[in-house]
């Protein structure tokens, strides 16, 4: 995680730390001086509903607004909620993101309930106690829009019938030729499966084997190395061949093998090689053998800075993308998914390739550990942006029912995105599904499956200046 997220994150565990020891030290008088026996159901009731209430990781106010500068020249619209339909002045053309700008008032059941949006069919869930500005994703929805009958409406909250619709257009960037970054296995299929599985050309390089946090294979009577080297294969593996799903082969995937959460250490010391925190291993050659192309860090095979940065500016140049997905530097907190993007923006400026564009995707989140919100199957509104972000443009693509399913088996088959949730958090959800009334999918139990299998993927572009179409391969 990012310095921001750790401080946000610790700060939220220091208050949670003084409002229990205050109930439990009200709960201990109350016991001692009124009686001792609703004790128990008073701590059970606590815990009850801090589990269903006060859990979510959010790290700013509901009543806080959502902050977005889209790229100067974008069109922008009045729009207006006329008996539940919303009715737009002027012409979007054809614009294929849509991007509601309005805002929202949570009811007193939107305190306990997951306030929620419906657009036409589409459903986009809000934080409870939601009362500001937000960004509803109507992609997808442009026909209905323009004939005027595309119906918005609220569950647990309302919306205030003026609102602004941004009209952002793009090209089809799966026609194109692109380069996925993913830090880790499992990255490219989260941020963009549907997008890659009917892209013409594409190719997927993985920059780490993912080889820490190998709790479940320590249980399988593994020392911490045996199980990181164990857990590191698989990953690596999965990296591979899992895109195959997508129609992606196996030369056309590379793996690394730099070391998980070293990433952000090896940026800061460009000569120095960091091995594996917990396998032993130092070389990263040993998960490199079915990688179909040679690069410069397969001479050494050290894992410094300098190798990363010259194997993403050889992989530029053999490849020549039009575009490169790789995470957005601003907005995604984790250590691996900056230092990721910080190579490839060094490793363009090293290359004799620049491609044309940045397509920028978020895993994680600096302010909400629960976006995408709501079930899985439905729309992406825009995340939470409290601090401004750089003003990109916006693609968000559609997924239909089959490439869902396709995206949620495909997650299934990440090792690392396998197994069971710890006992806590299935008791949580228990908990959440009938006070809460939140669903989780029957794909896979890992929140990914709710999180990343939705109606959009969502891409920031960020423009680059390239080379004329005539030096082109």
């Amino acid at each position: 995680m990012s310095a921001r997220k750790q401080q946000l994150l610790k700060r939220h565990r220091q208050r949670k730390r003084v409002v229990l020891i205050g109930a439990l030290l009200a709960a201990l008088l109350f016991g001692i001086f009124v009686a001792w026996w609703p004790l128990p159901l008073f701590l059970l009731l606590g815990w009850i509903t801090h589990e269903a209430w006060f859990a979510d990781h959010l790290f700013y106010a509901p009543g806080d607004d959502y902050r977005y500068d889209f790229p100067a020249g974008t069109p922008q619209f009045p729009a207006t909620l006329v008996n539940g339909v919303l009715q737009v002045t002027g012409d979007f053309g054809l614009a294929q993101t849509l991007v509601l700008q309005v805002r929202v008032k949570s009811h007193w059941l939107g305190r306990f309930l997951d306030p929620q949006v419906w657009i036409g069919d589409d459903r986009q869930d809000l934080e409870r106690g939601v009362a500001g500005e937000r960004f509803l994703n109507l992609s997808g929805q442009g026909s209905a829009l323009a004939a005027g009958t595309l119906t918005l409406r609220g569950r647990f909250c309302s919306l205030v019938p003026q609102a602004t619709l941004h009209a952002l257009s793009n090209p089809d960037f799966g026609q194109q030729r692109l380069l996925i970054i993913a830090p880790h296995a499992d990255d490219a299929e989260l941020a963009a499966f549907g997008l890659y599985s009917r892209a013409s050309e594409v190719a997927i390089v993985t920059l780490t084997q993912g080889e820490i946090e190998a709790e479940n294979y320590r249980d399988m009577g593994l020392d911490t190395a045996q199980a990181a080297r164990l857990k590191g294969r698989l990953r690596s593996w999965d990296s591979l061949a899992v895109p195959l799903w997508g129609g992606v082969p196996q030369q056309q995937c590379v793996q690394l093998g730099y070391y998980c959460l070293q990433l952000d250490a090896m940026a800061q010391q460009p000569e120095q090689s960091f091995g594996s925190r917990e396998s032993g291993e130092s070389d990263i050659r040993n998960v490199r053998r079915h990688n179909a192309l040679s690069l410069p860090g397969d001479v050494d095979g050290q894992p410094h800075w300098r190798n990363l940065v010259a194997d993403l500016a050889r992989l530029l140049e053999h490849h020549q993308p039009d575009a490169v997905l790789t995470p957005h530097p601003e907005l995604d907190p984790h250590s691996d998914h900056v230092a990721s993007t910080r190579a490839l923006l060094e490793a363009i400026e090293l290359s004799t390739w620049r491609p044309r564009t940045l397509l920028l995707y978020a895993n994680h989140l600096h302010d909400n550990d629960r976006w995408p919100m709501g079930p899985a199957d439905y729309g992406i509104a825009l995340p939470p942006t409290i601090e401004p972000l750089p003003a990109d443009g916006l693609w968000s693509p559609l997924l239909d029912a089959p490439t869902r399913m396709d995206k949620a088996m495909v997650l299934g088959m990440q090792h690392d995105l396998q197994g069971r949730p710890p006992l806590k958090r299935r008791l949580r959800r228990v908990i959440q599904r009938l006070l809460a009334g939140r669903r989780w999918p029957r794909t896979g139990e890992d929140e990914f499956f709710r999180k990343a299998v939705r109606r959009h993927e969502l891409f920031w572009v960020r423009p680059l200046d390239a080379p004329p179409q005539d030096d082109r391969r």
